[in-house]
């Protein structure tokens, strides 16, 4: 199949987006990520997007606390089924020529974009924005949520059975990949996890990018990722690179991250370059956020981010 994406998104000057619901916790457990999509809704994302309802995709596998004995995975089965119907909805958006934006749930939802698009021809490419790496293996891996081993998947590291759906592993190739804003490499070192320097992504950590300073940061992580002649990337947004004392609403928390104005640039940029072909919003927990303050202002950055482009 011709590259469907290329002319559309390298000619457009606004996007017209579509909200996917995929409050799936399957990677993680429910803590109340599930609750994501409703609360960006009631902080008005849709409405300030004036963006399209597709619609809602559950898994049809509850929830299943039991760790497998094989992959050493929960719910990898599940997550397998679920990325599979998540796929087809993504795909269809996509060749409505629309910017689908995937709510969770959890990190694993990332997995059925990027299956989508390594089912038509054309090199895609992955910006990941996330405070963690998510690049476990299953072995290092304490509880075996696929949320802390997201990354490694969709590059092709860690059972068949969630990295090789279709037989189209990898989903992404690692010199097209970016990872952004991560700064928990200390600690996954000491529960043993594979290295993610290691490897051939492009890699711009917290401490980098203070360096550099954020502007600088993602357009050299942007012109990292556009110099390998893609035809388009896609971008996963955690909301735990955020700064912990402005986004406290997340399950796993770490010192220090971005600031809101921090993610509006990075957004702003990434649009700005009309390779990016869709989004995925993850780990936000409203459970955790009793007022509704913090997913106002997470939704105010996301949207300036996306709508703003220079």
């Amino acid at each position: 199949m011709q590259s469907f994406f290329k002319e559309y998104y390298v000619s457009q000057i606004m996007h017209e987006f579509a909200i996917i619901d995929a409050p799936s916790i399957l990677g993680l457990r429910p803590t109340g990520v599930e609750n994501l999509p409703q609360a960006l809704k009631a902080a008005g994302l849709h409405e300030k997007l004036e963006a399209q309802y597709v619609g809602r995709v559950d898994p049809s596998s509850p929830y299943n606390s039991e760790r497998d004995s094989k992959t050493l995975l929960l719910n990898a089965k599940a997550i397998r089924e679920f990325s599979q119907v998540l796929c087809s909805s993504v795909s269809n958006v996509l060749s409505k020529k629309l910017f689908p934006i995937v709510i969770g749930g959890d990190c694993s939802i990332v997995i059925a974009p990027l299956l989508a698009l390594r089912h038509h021809s054309g090199t895609y490419g992955l910006f990941f924005i996330d405070g963690h790496a998510d690049f476990y293996q299953p072995e290092a891996s304490v509880n075996g949520e696929v949320a802390d081993m997201d990354l490694a998947i969709v590059s092709g590291r860690g059972p068949d059975i969630l990295t090789n759906i279709n037989g189209l592993k990898p989903y992404v190739r690692d010199e097209d990949i970016v990872l952004f804003g991560y700064r928990d490499a200390e600690q996954s070192s000491t529960y043993g996890s594979q290295d993610v320097r290691d490897t051939k992504m492009h890699l711009f950590d917290l401490l980098e990018i203070k360096r550099l300073e954020i502007r600088n940061a993602v357009s050299l992580a942007t012109k990292s990722l556009l110099n390998n002649r893609i035809e388009g990337f896609w971008i996963h947004l955690d909301a735990d690179v955020l700064n912990d004392t402005i986004m406290p609403a997340v399950d796993y928390r770490l010192d220090n991250g971005l600031s809101y104005s921090d993610l509006t640039e990075v957004l702003n940029v990434l649009l700005a370059t009309r390779r990016a072909v869709g989004m995925t919003i993850t780990i936000f927990n409203p459970r955790l956020d009793l007022d509704g303050s913090i997913a106002r202002k997470f939704v105010s950055s996301i949207v300036d981010g996306l709508l703003k482009t220079s």
